[in-house]
């Protein structure tokens, strides 16, 4: 025992981790912004690849791993790219969609809904995918938003270490701030790896959750009529 410690320590594992064995499988979010340190962007993605390429690599050889085998010797790169390029880089503010708005000069007064939106997503808590459908609405006051904007903003914010209910929050505050409108619902339904593919190993359930605002918070009828479009058949 005393050896595995001092082995620990040597690589500078802090040994009080316990405390994070004692939270089990607890859902927990800390924010609603995702949790980023002053430096976050200090580095250019160039320099964020390299390092995690290492580290990667590092590991990978923890875990035994022959890094001097053709299938494995480019594992570390590829992972170090994915991270920064692609599943993370909804982190980076300079990856935020900038939506055009449009006057909305045919006067649509009713509710618009583009559903079923594909996103993925990682479990801040282990790192494993979350993926699932968005499902979003909102009512005009004066300006629309072409759909793949709005497709794009779900996207920017999946793509980050998140916790469902942020990501929910999350989206549904930029659209209203994005529409200069109150009146905007958001669902998602999602699958999430770290409990399908360990811990309770349950391939069968998702979570949903929900954002209403507006109208749709106060007026029953507009959210029952939101949620009556998304049980359409197509």
């Amino acid at each position: 025992m005393k050896q595995k410690e001092t082995l620990l320590n040597t690589m500078g594992i802090n040994l009080t981790r316990a405390s994070f064995d004692e939270l089990g499988e607890e859902h927990v979010g800390t924010s609603l912004q995702t949790p980023l340190r002053d430096d976050a962007f200090v580095m250019d993605d160039e320099l964020k690849i390299e390092l995690i390429e290492k580290h990667f690599k590092e590991i990978m050889h923890i875990l035994g791993l022959d890094l001097s085998d053709d299938s494995l010797r480019g594992t570390p790169h590829r992972v170090a790219k994915m991270y920064v390029k692609e599943v993370f880089s909804g982190l980076n503010p300079k990856n935020k969609p900038v939506p055009k708005l449009f006057e909305n000069k045919y006067k649509y007064q009713e509710m618009l809904v583009e559903k079923d939106i594909t996103f993925h997503s990682h479990c801040e808590h282990h790192f494993v995918p979350i993926y699932g459908k968005a499902h979003v609405a909102y009512i005009s006051n004066g300006n629309v938003i072409g759909l793949s904007k709005i497709n794009r903003i779900v996207q920017y914010f999946s793509k980050r270490p998140q916790v469902q209910e942020r990501l929910t929050m999350q989206i549904g505050n930029e659209l209203k701030e994005v529409l200069g409108t109150e009146d905007v619902a958001v669902i998602m339904d999602a699958y999430h790896m770290c409990v399908s593919s360990r811990g309770v190993n349950d391939t069968n359930s998702s979570t949903v959750t929900s954002f209403y605002s507006g109208k749709f918070e106060v007026d029953e009828q507009s959210r029952t009529e939101f949620l009556k479009y998304l049980s359409l058949k197509k």
